[in-house]
């Protein structure tokens, strides 16, 4: 595996071992858990964005699983309706990639990533472009732009500068108002479930991430840029933010998973090294004729 930093055996052991343990308990808040054996589903109860399946807790050691085990739960995501989506670190569930590629899915590989914990991070964000990097709170006006830019940002994937810009922001804040989304987030703000950071130039974020908090673990999700504000460092501001507020809540294992390589090797600047690989498994795209 490309980048993978050296870590004591046990070390590292204990280091998945926690990180198996958040990854069960982070949906539990707002999801019902579904047993199907050696996977457990979750399934979010009322709006949202939908859980995943991965392998459960309960199982004694890293878990055997079948393609038929694989096809019960999508049956089951089907009849609810949801993606069909998994996710599980590589080295903790190593016979599951088999089963789920067998049972015809697609596995998409990312840098699973965990903060030094003697790294220095920045106390202060000076960005070229004007933006003010802060916490954002449950009332903040810009809220619901910072939950909008990573979808911009993930429907342009990779760090190169885009074509999405300011105007696309306003429209797809404007899409979204009224589906209950700001008021979810605001929600798990104010209950200390969620901590979200931005990037905010003139009202409007142009980029936002989340961390969200379980006991001593946390993990930093959906970091994006908006695409025509790329290359200003913004990603990296917001992150180090958010490392920062989690520390700052006495979170000792701050971890992340890189979208690819290039991503990975920003995060590294920050003192994020790599600990093992995180995937996620969907089904491949529809191939169109012609």
């Amino acid at each position: 595996m490309r980048g993978m930093t050296s870590v004591d055996p046990a070390d590292r052991a204990a280091l998945l071992a926690q990180i198996e343990q958040y990854y069960d308990a982070v949906p539990r808040p707002g999801a019902r858990a579904e047993d199907f054996g050696p996977l457990t589903l979750f399934v979010r109860e009322g709006k949202g964005w939908p859980f995943y399946a991965r392998p459960a807790q309960a199982w004694a050691g890293p878990p055997a699983v079948s393609a038929a085990d694989v096809d019960r739960v999508r049956d089951r995501q089907r009849e609810l309706g949801i993606p069909e989506s998994f996710e599980w670190v590589a080295e903790v569930a190593p016979t599951l990639r088999a089963a789920i590629e067998e049972s015809g899915l697609s596995v998409h590989e990312h840098p699973l990533m965990v903060l030094d914990p003697d790294a220095v991070l920045p106390d202060t964000y000076e960005l070229s472009c004007g933006a003010v990097v802060r916490t954002i709170g449950p009332d903040d006006p810009a809220l619901a732009s910072a939950l909008s830019v990573p979808h911009l940002a993930f429907a342009q994937p990779g760090t190169g500068v885009g074509s999405a810009g300011l105007a696309d922001l306003t429209q797809l804040v404007s899409a979204r108002a009224g589906d209950g989304s700001a008021e979810r987030v605001a929600a798990r703000i104010r209950a200390g479930l969620t901590v979200l950071c931005a990037a905010v130039y003139d009202g409007a974020a142009l980029c936002a991430g989340q961390h969200q908090p379980v006991g001593a673990v946390s993990e930093i999700t959906g970091v994006g840029t908006l695409p025509t504000a790329r290359r200003r460092g913004l990603g990296r501001a917001v992150t180090a933010a958010l490392a920062a507020d989690a520390r700052a809540r006495g979170v000792r294992t701050v971890f992340l998973s890189a979208g690819d390589d290039d991503v990975a090797r920003i995060y590294a600047g920050l003192g994020f090294h790599r600990v093992a690989t995180a995937l996620i498994a969907e089904p491949a795209p529809a191939r169109t004729s012609g």
